[in-house]
């Protein structure tokens, strides 16, 4: 059986006769390289890096376009190091599912070097110094930005962090400012911090979190005013917009099983303590877009010559908003609630369901299509007719509702509240023609009360304001209607949460009355649907 180690990479025969993609590099000389001089720094280990981040770097190795490769830190879920990266000398395999049944399979040797996200570990502090580092990227989902909650109040650790000083950074926000902190004491290099996640203008969000840290702990006297300075020279530090997309499921057993039969040893999956499914492989679809703003004031790696698309803000912006918007993200969100509520194991079954593709068809082309601007690098209907026609009907990603429905109060903001307020915006728009984004909405609520459609008990994904949204949720229960009092009224009116105050843009009645009718019994959620989206017709 082949080993996924450094020591068996030497076996390159039997790893392509199993039908595996090599790297094509020296590997070992990468790694020293890397650890002597860094230019690469990522946070955030999980699927999506693995499937997409680290292959672009894999891509220039390859073709002799670098000779260093990625360091990776684990900034909140450290067993993902110690139970995938480290057993496996930081090697994975990544697994390309077309629509067609083939896999593709590569190995991935990129990542010369992990690390815990603790700022009190001389190894990134050392990092951080290094003159010569380009970048620090992140990829770590929305809620890795936040340091408030849906009153808008700063988190009791980030506060604690702000009162404690860079010693005590913990969150990544934290870490991050912390890191550039020692960068600023060892003269101040330019870099580039990049955001790599699905949030509009993620540049601004992830400059907004760590300017908020550090002046915090400029007030508490920990860093001084000039840092706070070289925070905000745009010259010496950017924060570049991006918007990427690549869907990587959970590993799949499937793909476990692929691997095992071609005779690589422990492709076990594996789910950590808090709770993140991962696995020595990666699987995800073959379509991957990545568009940066060119903004990186020490250089950065040649990943245009890899098939990243680098823009202008303004460019970045609207493709960001055409996929995260309108595109993809606001159907795979609808897709996810609703799936989960009416029993679907997979995003790909429910796109025969002929109810939930009109669902996503009206979000997608009748609300969210008008309020795009076209990017001119990318057709939003070609992009979007991909997305329904391709990717999400693609039955070999084996992408669950469950998996989506992860963190959604992170991303309803985004995923619906910008468009809400841009049809507020038009006065060729009325609002109030706004359905399908209510449905969705109306099916997120219902969904948080943990029951599905045939009156079964459900598992709610995880969300760090389930706490709150369930406790706001208090009193309803399902079969009885009349159990409602308006308690969706207070996160309506909320604009933390929807990113717009829904009851004063004109869509909190409708909101609630759509989530009454799905309160009202066995297949009350898909009556509800039918009725509303045939009414349309």
């Amino acid at each position: 059986m082949l080993q996924l180690n450094r020591t068996d990479l030497a076996r390159r025969g039997d790893w392509e006769a199993a039908g595996v993609e090599m790297p094509a590099y020296d590997c070992a000389a990468m790694v020293s390289r890397t650890i002597q001089s860094p230019r690469w720094l990522h946070f955030g280990v999980g699927n999506i890096f693995r499937a997409y981040i680290a292959r672009l770097q894999q891509r220039l190795l390859n073709e002799g376009k670098t000779d260093t490769g990625v360091i990776a830190v684990a900034p909140y879920d450290v067993e993902i190091i110690e139970r995938v990266y480290e057993p496996h000398d930081n090697l994975a395999l990544a697994a390309a599912l077309h629509s067609n049944g083939e896999i593709g399979v590569e190995l991935v040797a990129s990542v010369a070097e992990t690390l815990r996200g603790d700022t009190g570990t001389e190894r990134l502090r050392e990092i951080a110094r290094f003159q010569g580092l380009q970048l620090m990227s992140f990829c770590i989902t929305e809620k890795g930005y936040a340091l408030t909650d849906l009153k808008g109040e700063l988190s009791a650790p980030v506060r604690q962090e702000m009162e404690k000083g860079p010693e005590s950074a913990r969150h990544t926000m934290s870490i991050a400012a912390a890191l550039m902190w020692e960068r600023f004491r060892a003269g101040g290099a330019p870099i580039a911090l990049l955001s790599l996640d699905n949030c509009s203008r993620n540049g601004d969000r992830l400059r907004g979190a760590v300017l908020r840290v550090a002046r915090a702990w400029e007030e508490h006297g920990f860093v001084s005013e000039d840092f706070i300075a070289y925070l905000e020279d745009e010259k010496r530090v950017s924060f570049p917009w991006s918007m990427i997309d690549k869907i990587t499921p959970r590993p799949s057993e499937a793909v476990s099983d692929y691997l095992t039969k071609k005779g690589i040893d422990g492709m076990e999956l594996l789910v950590t303590s808090k709770g993140t499914f991962i696995a020595p492989f990666v699987n995800a679809e073959v379509p991957e877009y990545l568009v940066i703003e060119n903004d990186f004031p020490g250089g950065r790696p040649l990943l245009d010559e890899a098939g990243v698309f680098f823009a202008d803000r303004e460019t970045v912006n609207r493709v960001e908003r055409m996929k995260v918007t309108a595109c993809l993200n606001p159907l795979h969100t609808a897709l996810a609630v609703c799936g989960c509520l009416l029993g679907y194991a997979t995003i790909a079954s429910e796109m025969k369901d002929p109810l939930l593709k009109a669902l996503v068809e009206k979000i997608g082309y009748a609300e969210g299509i008008p309020v795009v601007v076209d990017p001119g690098i990318f057709s939003p209907r070609d992009f979007i007719r991909e997305v329904l026609e391709d990717r999400f009907p693609n039955p070999f990603i084996p992408d669950t509702p469950q998996r989506i429905a992860t963190d959604s109060s992170q991303k309803i903001p985004i995923r619906y509240g910008e468009t809400i307020k841009a049809w507020t915006k038009r006065p060729d728009l009325d609002v109030g023609n706004l359905t399908g984004i209510p449905l969705a909405i109306a099916a997120w609520f219902r969904y948080l009360l943990g029951v599905d459609d045939k009156l079964r008990p459900m598992e709610i994904s995880g969300d760090p304001m389930l706490p709150e949204l369930k406790k706001g949720l208090e009193g309803i229960a399902v079969g009885s209607p009349e159990s409602y009092r308006g308690q969706l009224r207070p996160f309506l009116s909320n604009p933390a949460l929807f990113a717009v105050d829904l009851c004063a843009a004109g869509l909190g009645e409708k909101i609630e009355g759509l989530f009454v009718k799905m309160l009202a019994g066995k297949n009350a959620v898909r009556e509800t649907l039918e009725a509303t989206l045939t009414s349309l017709k």
